[in-house]
């Protein structure tokens, strides 16, 4: 078992895709710069401003490196951004975002969100669940739906129906995710659990197959 597939195991959640793109670059930085994480972390100590806002312009500026690389290598000399690049730090700080997600006045909105896992979890073991800070994406291969609090009142259940053969009912909005090329095409309005029926369970049976 992987370090990453071991971290899952233990969670609730699943290790965001992300972490392995920004994973991949710190692991290649001195093939592509010609220094590792740890060596731009002596040259930013040695001659490099304190502040991490002006590391991030002084490795773009001075050393040239490209702004997604300058703004991890600052991010990380400073201590932040763990969670970005390594599993463990990440599934610990995922149930954080869920928290703060529904903090204060969207705290109604959680057995709703609860649910909408559940709901995955029962349609597909294999789902990764992906906690960000605004939203929780559902994962097979690729994004295919993803719960967000939109507001105080309403959970937007996104799904991504592009090649649906079907046409969805009349609760299943738009999203304009078809025209923009976006992977989230439709969503449903959940107000309540009793929303979570037996029509969204099936368009998210969809959702999975799709990406098949």
């Amino acid at each position: 078992m992987t370090r990453k597939a071991a971290a899952s195991a233990r969670s609730l959640y699943g290790v965001h895709p992300s972490v392995d793109y920004a994973r991949a670059i710190v692991e290649n930085l001195r093939a592509k710069t010609g220094r590792s994480f740890e060596e731009w972390c002596r040259v930013l100590r040695s001659d490099g401003p304190d502040d991490e806002s002006a590391r991030r312009d002084w490795l773009m500026k001075r050393h040239r490196l490209g702004s997604t690389t300058a703004w991890m290598v600052a991010e990380l000399s400073v201590g932040k951004g763990r969670e970005g690049v390594d599993p463990d730090a990440y599934l610990a700080a995922a149930p954080g975002y869920v928290e703060r997600m529904y903090a204060g006045k969207k705290a109604a909105l959680r057995p709703i969100h609860d649910a909408l896992v559940a709901l995955g979890r029962s349609v597909a073991p294999a789902v990764r669940i992906c906690p960000c800070e605004t939203m929780v994406p559902f994962y097979r291969e690729h994004v295919i739906a993803q719960i967000k609090p939109s507001t105080l009142t309403r959970i937007d259940f996104g799904l991504a129906l592009k090649g649906a053969r079907e046409k969805p009912p009349a609760r299943l909005a738009s999203t304009g995710g078809l025209a923009k090329g976006d992977r989230i095409t439709h969503r449903f309005a959940i107000r309540t659990k009793e929303q979570i029926d037996a029509e969204v369970r099936r368009w998210l049976e969809i959702a999975w197959d799709l990406d098949g």
